[in-house]
């Protein structure tokens, strides 16, 4: 009984910011906490998976790989390096990472006012939707339909999530543990990262699963 209610999910979705998005990219504490994000990614596994996934889709994966909300740009370095005939392409608010890797086409600016990519290709995002909610999530919906893979890697709104990240906080700083419980509040159930985002199912295969250190992923494929 007590494992089935650490997998239930929280009941209501919230979306509030998050410290790190609003610091300065050379703050000392910033820099702390995407370090920080850096072991949590490497702990849950979230970008091996995310290049396991597309190196399942070569054809697709050969046509070009987008990531959106690249931050650190570690995984489209990743994926750059396990295609290195595709075009890799990272959009972020922030500024390139000065060790981003050489190949990466690194788009700095506003998403929803950025034009979509031409069609084809692999869209990636790794901890990034659940910063939006509402009208934004189906903004990124009408976004997606220019890909032929989506693979999207968010936090998954449980209790068990909760209670591994406080496990977590002696050894992470004060911004990752604030911003760790946020995200967690503003992750997804089960269905409804497809739903929240006017995913149509007529068009799409999907394929979604969630891990017990606190991963909700979804792939998604053109019917």
């Amino acid at each position: 009984m007590a494992l089935q209610l650490a997998y239930m999910p929280v009941a209501k979705r919230i979306v509030i910011p998050e410290i790190l998005d609003h610091l300065p990219a050379d703050d000392l504490d910033a820099m702390r906490s995407r370090r920080d994000l850096r072991r949590v990614n490497l702990l849950m596994g979230n970008e091996r998976w995310v290049c396991r996934t597309a190196r399942g889709f070569p054809e697709a994966a050969g046509r070009g790989i987008v990531e959106i909300g690249a931050g650190d740009g570690v995984l489209c370095g990743m994926l750059a390096r396990s295609f290195p005939q595709a075009r890799v392409t990272a959009y972020d608010l922030a500024p390139p990472p000065v060790d981003l890797e050489a190949r990466v086409k690194w788009r700095r600016g506003d998403i929803f006012a950025t034009p979509a990519p031409k069609p084809g290709g692999v869209l990636v995002a790794n901890l990034f939707l659940h910063h939006f909610e509402g009208d934004s999530l189906t903004a990124l919906g009408r976004w997606f339909g220019n890909f032929e893979l989506l693979v999207f890697n968010e936090p998954d709104r449980a209790y068990l999530p909760h209670f591994l990240g406080a496990l977590m906080h002696p050894w992470i700083n004060r911004v990752t543990r604030h911003d760790m419980h946020v995200s967690i509040r503003a992750g997804f159930a089960a269905g409804e990262i497809i739903r929240l985002c006017g995913l149509d199912g007529g068009r799409w295969h999907f394929k979604e699963t969630s891990t017990w250190r606190g991963a909700r992923r979804v792939i998604g494929w053109r019917t």
